[in-house]
């Protein structure tokens, strides 16, 4: 691996503490940029999935239900639950880069295998979506870590949650590419659009593992480079390594004896915090256009604001936990995103009998700004949650706590876009009734969710040797 020499070596008396000491480097933003490409693919991907039953319920030859619909938005959720638990352990035995790259070839693969459903090929296309979900599962889980052992400790809420703060750039693009492509391209080429990650794995070709994951593995010289290349110094300027016990990773068994206080935060938590969002993210394009009876182009238009509203709260809470605390952010997160499902669900009780499109339209803006604010907040907390969730657990322990608990939690991505599905039923979703118990229940879980992570120890400006 190439470095740069400097006329002296960073302070400190071990690598670590050179970080924190340092700069930061070209090498360092090059690993945060590819985590966050990654990233952002998921939502692009998620994004895409819910225009395109958007479609198909409209589509000759489809026959969707509300039912049908909630299927195939469940089966990504079914798969990021089996992924982010996957993932987190593959991550802790492999490599946090092996199993960055796995993740992408899997949701390469089962999104272009996706394009070739048949028509009315629902079960199929779940099926699919069962597979996408699965390499989603893991881009997060396993970048969190990856960014986390490379840059400054007290940067790291920021640098860490930055790999989540873009992560609406794809709800950003999916709604440019729906908007202004969707009509030529089709359900099918939107779908193939999907693949376009597969260039990440040129960009990890120029990256290392991360030094961290070396020493647990007791190989130290090639934890000394990846610190070397993380700072741009030659690696005999590379202080001593810190003290890691030399072991594999640890088991489910072990996460759940060590650390179930830990892990019990970060499953409820992230339980909490996904379902409302994910439900948002997955039939939020369906809800605006069938029920409160906005036109396709209107809904990419509003989806461009709830994406920028997203990123913009992602990265507030990723900054703001570097200076109030992780806990605190979380919680007003979760209140504030609590009073916008509030919002959304009284939104319904502005429809007047019979849903006339004048009554609709109106309570559809207020649903609008509901979710809004969901998203802004709510799932604006993930610019921190999966970087505090991390941190509550151990180098050797990190990716595969964090993997199980989110894991775990990740069963709301298939609880919420099911729950919306089966209130619809048989039908289509042409009434805005559906929207008031689901996001009632989402309300109450927000709040829940921020409460849930002022029982997580505080681990802001804190090193990760000390946790």
């Amino acid at each position: 691996m190439s470095t740069h020499a400097h006329a002296g070596a960073p302070s400190g008396r071990t690598a670590p503490e050179q970080i924190d000491n340092h700069r930061l480097t070209r090498h360092q933003v090059s690993l945060i940029s590819m985590a966050i490409v990654g990233n952002v693919s998921e939502f692009f991907d998620m994004f895409l999935i819910g225009f395109i039953v958007n479609l198909l319920i409209k589509a000759p030859g489809w026959h969707l239900t509300g039912l049908h619909s909630g299927i195939i938005l469940a089966g990504a959720g079914l798969g990021t639950v089996l992924g982010s638990i996957t993932w987190g352990r593959l991550a802790d035995r492999l490599g946090r880069k092996t199993a960055f790259i796995w993740c992408i070839i899997v949701l390469v693969v089962f999104t272009a295998a996706s394009a070739f459903t048949p028509t009315n090929g629902w079960i199929l296309l779940a099926i699919l979506r069962t597979g996408v979900g699965f390499g989603v599962g893991g881009l997060n889980i396993t970048s969190v870590p990856y960014v986390q052992e490379f840059v400054p400790a007290k940067q790291r809420g920021l640098l860490a949650g930055l790999t989540s703060v873009f992560i609406p750039g794809g709800i950003l693009l999916g709604s440019l590419v729906t908007k202004y492509f969707g009509d030529d391209l089709g359900w099918r080429g939107l779908i193939a659009v999907g693949c376009i990650p597969i260039v990440l794995l040129a960009w990890t070709r120029v990256v290392p593992e991360s030094p961290r994951f070396y020493q647990t593995h007791g190989r130290e010289a090639e934890a000394r480079e990846a610190y070397a290349w993380a700072m741009e110094i030659p690696v005999e300027q590379v202080a001593a390594l810190p003290e890691i016990p030399q072991e594999t990773s640890v088991s489910y068994s072990v996460i759940l004896t060590r650390y179930p206080r830990q892990l019990l935060v970060v499953a409820l938590g992230s339980f909490c915090f996904i379902l409302g969002s994910f439900t948002v993210q997955s039939w939020g394009q369906t809800l605006l256009g069938q029920s409160f009876k906005f036109d396709g182009g209107m809904v990419a238009t509003l989806f461009i604001l709830v994406s920028l509203g997203d990123l913009l709260g992602r990265l507030g809470s990723a900054w703001i936990s570097d200076r109030i605390g992780r806990r605190l952010t979380m919680l007003g997160c979760g209140v504030i995103g609590g009073i916008g499902a509030l919002i959304a669900a009284l939104s319904t009780r502005m429809v007047g009998d019979g849903g006339a499109a004048s009554s609709a339209g109106t309570a559809g803006w207020v649903f609008f700004i509901g979710i809004l604010i969901i998203m802004t907040f709510g799932d604006g907390a993930f610019g921190i949650l999966n970087a505090f969730g991390g941190e509550q657990f151990p180098t050797s322990a990190r990716s595969t706590g964090l993997g199980l608990g989110y894991g775990i939690g990740a069963i709301a991505k298939v609880t919420g876009p099911y729950l919306v599905g089966a209130l619809i039923g048989g039908s289509k979703p042409t009434s805005a009734d559906v929207v008031f118990v689901p996001f009632l229940i989402f309300a109450v879980l927000l709040v829940l969710g921020g409460v849930t992570y002022m029982f997580a120890t505080e681990t802001k400006g804190a090193s990760l040797d000390d946790i």
